[in-house]
């Protein structure tokens, strides 16, 4: 007996060696290829880039993976008790691998085996991790034990809170969220400190198949998830039984991020913030590097800003008659199905689609498009309502000139159409008819001192074209970029009361004769450097451009940002030549500033995840700002250290002209604000682009408008008519609320009488004179002398020069607006 005894012995030895060396060989090899776990400390994950207005208003998103990353200290105890419920109660308590857990779960199984149900899982949070960090999804044996080894390695080398935070920022909640943070924000909209017993539990039901608890396609399964990832918490203690009811009796409340939740019309300015960090940073920091983007979008003016070009645009489209029709669809029996099909402009929310119902000479009866929901549910409510006939009379003429002018609304709408329309203000059901522009523009508004981008629109609709026109657009500036000329010429011995011959020119070059012209034809004779601005006159300017020499009007363009590298050709001094909304608005910003260079900017600040700025635009240098305390110092003094690109005393010059231009010039009466403001207009040739670049002390703003493929937009489309108006809309808008500013002028120059027809100095009592203001050494000239006159013999043949030149010493006309 004793010998068999030794004989199972030994036998049961032998056979246990041998599944001992079996097993030792199979998780060797298992091993032999193992990731190695220390990675998880370097662990950094893809994280979500959000760009912030100068207020903190969130402007847009960018990320692979939505996901931002939260230290465990900053989860809710309730969130992490959700989670440790739903999937690993006890965490807290295993090594790596819950073996209670896993005996219950083959008991399970092995019960419900046959009957269909899917197997019950018994991987812990640590498995969890070990692989979604470092192994793949494949449902293999070999997959599980190395999941298991790695779990037990991991448990050694970290804490039990560190394992969860990477499990709570890593894990997957569906669309397109990852990690807790984002989940909150995607599903409620809020920040994780403030999710509910019931939320939590709703979004610790998800990483188990966040397909299979959608809340709008699995409403009901996503709500037993729920309830019963609750009821575990009451069952470990975590929430009172009376807390347990009350969540499960709520709604899941789901209230998901919609895409325009961002802030409203920023979508250009974020465009141009995005490609912004991609050039500095590439894609990869923008798209997976956490960054925290301050802006200095200011989303009052952006709003205003909008609203004054599309006022604009709209206003000129629709003298041009109606091109509006969207679509046609078959009204049917239910028309607010097909309409639910045609995607509106989503960035123009005071617009709605609708079709046309029925038509009469009276009006137009129509059907509002239904809302959709997340899960494409369209609203069963159908909202009609009517157009009136003098609310789309504008139509009445086609912007298709085969088509003849309709007499009614019948003539212009036909039922089943899809058109844009716009509620009228205090008339319910009552609409007018709209449509998107073709004509388009761009518009950027600057804080001078810093060169602050405070608003800037690229267009009518981001939905409709997401390309700038205030950064991307090339265009010629036409006469707004003469105040650079005249600010060459002031800053190289010239006074405002120095007179240039407006008179015809001809300049020959390699055989070719190039020969400018005022706007509306003729000349004007003399005319000094103050009116040649306030009119607008080509031929002086010209002139005046020859007597400088072009070398020196292409240096100043270019220190000034205009242009890159500008050809020294006389027709560039006229505004030829292309550049961008931008870059004029910093021009003139420098102009505003008293000379002083900027670098404009749409980003304050940049911090990387972590919290540590990588980028500043603020470059001034105080020393002693940071003092640990005050010991009755002196005020600590800001050192402005920007490049003085311009004198300070031509720049007020320029800017008294300037205001001439608004007061008695070429934008007379169509600029009214009580701070002092200086600006000009421009035009192109054959009007292809309109603009008015314009500043107050405190602000400065521009705009253009034209077609993007350019064309003539008609005559009388000018400087002064079209974007000049606007700029008004946007400034008394803006400075609505502010105190008015008034330009200083800087010490040492001196305010002398002369008279605006000659520039020499005015008399007591004598008519048209103005203040003029000149450098300390300069003032008005003692002879009459006339730049580009030496042509002539006389004065009188100087004054004869032109057929409208008696005109012209009578008070000027025309120039290029």
């Amino acid at each position: 007996m004793i010998r068999l005894i030794g004989y199972f012995f030994g036998l049961g030895t032998v056979l246990y060696l041998g599944v001992a060396l079996v097993v030792s060989a199979y998780l060797g090899e298992v091993t032999r290829d193992l990731p190695d776990y220390q990675v998880l400390e370097r662990y950094s994950p893809p994280v979500m880039t959000r760009v912030h207005a100068d207020d903190g208003s969130l402007i847009a998103e960018y990320a692979n993976e939505r996901r931002l990353f939260l230290p465990i200290q900053t989860i809710p105890d309730r969130v992490k008790a959700a989670f440790l419920s739903a999937e690993d109660k006890n965490f807290y308590q295993h090594p790596g691998v819950d073996f209670q857990g896993l005996i219950r779960a083959i008991a399970v199984n092995v019960q419900n085996m046959g009957s269909g149900r899917r197997p019950v899982g018994a991987s812990t949070i640590t498995q969890q991790v070990a692989k979604n960090f470092l192994l793949s999804a494949d449902q293999t044996i070999d997959r599980k034990v190395k999941e298991a080894i790695l779990a037990f390695r991991i448990e050694q080398a970290y804490s039990k809170d560190r394992i969860l935070e990477l499990y709570l920022n890593e894990i997957f909640f569906g669309l397109n969220s990852y990690g807790i943070a984002s989940a909150s924000l995607t599903y409620f909209n809020k920040p994780v400190t403030e999710l509910t017993i019931g939320e939590a539990a709703y979004l610790a039901a998800l990483p188990k198949a966040p397909s299979n608890y959608n809340p709008f396609r699995n409403h009901d399964a996503a709500m037993e998830r729920r309830n019963w990832v609750v009821d575990r918490m009451v069952e470990n203690g975590y929430v009172t039984p009376a807390d347990g009811e009350k969540a499960k009796k709520s709604e899941l409340g789901v209230n998901p991020k919609k895409a325009n939740s961002y802030l409203f019309a920023s979508e250009y300015f974020a465009s141009e913030v995005r490609r912004q960090i991609i050039e500095k940073y590439g894609e990869k920091s923008l798209f997976e590097g956490g960054l925290s983007v301050r802006t200095s979008l200011d989303p009052m003016l952006q709003r205003f800003a909008r609203k004054a070009l599309q006022d604009g645009l709209i206003n000129y489209d629709e003298t041009r008659g109606f091109h509006g029709l969207i679509s046609t669809i078959d009204i049917g029996s239910d028309w607010g199905v097909p309409l639910s099909k045609v995607i509106p402009l989503a960035d123009v929310p005071e617009w709605k689609l609708a079709v046309v119902l029925a038509t009469d000479a009276e009006g137009v009866d129509i059907g509002i498009r239904p809302t959709v929901d997340a899960a494409g549910k369209i609203d069963e409510a159908r909202d009609i309502g009517r157009v009136a006939a003098k609310a789309m009379k504008w139509a009445y003429r086609s912007a298709v000139p085969e088509k003849k002018s309709a007499r009614n609304p019948t003539g212009v709408l036909n039922t089943g159409d899809v058109v844009y329309v716009e509620p009228v203000a205090d008339e319910p059901g009552a609409y007018r008819l709209r449509q998107p522009p073709k004509v388009q523009g761009g518009f950027v508004a600057m804080d001078p001192r810093t060169g602050r981008v405070l608003a800037m629109v690229g267009g009518f609709s981001y939905g409709q074209s997401e390309f700038n026109r205030a950064t991307q657009a090339m265009r010629q500036p036409g006469s707004s970029f003469k105040p650079f000329v005249y600010a060459a010429a002031l800053d190289n011995g010239y006074t405002p009361a120095s007179v240039v011959l407006d008179a015809p020119i001809e300049i020959v070059s390699g055989g070719t004769v190039w020969r400018a012209q005022n706007y509306g034809g003729g000349s004007a004779g003399p005319q000094t450097l103050r009116l040649g601005i306030e009119k607008s006159r080509n031929l002086m300017t010209v002139r005046l451009a020859n007597d400088l020499g072009m070398n020196v009007v292409a240096e100043y363009a270019e220190r000034f940002g205009i242009y890159d590298k500008m050809q020294p050709v006389l027709s560039m001094s006229l505004g030829s030549g292309e550049t961008t909304v931008l870059r004029m608005v910093s021009a003139y910003s420098v102009l505003a500033n008293g000379g002083r260079q900027i670098k404009p900017t749409l980003i304050d600040r940049i911090q990387d995840r972590y919290g540590k700025t990588i980028f500043k635009h603020e470059e001034s240098i105080c020393q002693a700002c940071n003092a640990d305390d005050w010991t009755e110092q002196d005020e600590p003094e800001v050192v402005d250290n920007r490049e003085q690109v311009l004198d300070p005393m031509t720049a007020y010059q320029i800017t008294s002209m300037m205001q001439g231009v608004i007061q008695r010039g070429t934008a007379a009466g169509k600029i009214k604000l009580a701070s002092d403001v200086a600006g000009k207009t421009g035009t192109t040739n054959d009007e292809k682009d309109t603009w008015f670049v314009g500043y107050t002390p405190d602000l400065v703003a521009g705009l253009y408008i034209g077609f993007d493929d350019p064309k003539p937009m008609g005559r009388g489309a000018t400087g002064g008519s079209l974007p000049a108006p606007l700029f008004n809309e946007f400034m008394q808008m803006a400075l609505k609320d502010t105190k008015p500013s008034k330009f200083i002028l800087p010490e040492g120059m001196k305010l002398i009488a002369v008279n605006k027809k000659t520039g020499m100095q005015a008399f007591d009592g004598e008519p048209d004179t103005i203040m003029e203001a000149f450098k300390p050494g300069t003032g008005p000239a003692d002879v009459f002398s006339v730049i580009g006159g030496e042509e002539f013999a006389t004065p009188e043949e100087i004054l004869n020069s032109s057929q409208q030149a008696k005109d012209a010493v009578e008070g000027g006309q025309g120039g290029l607006f």
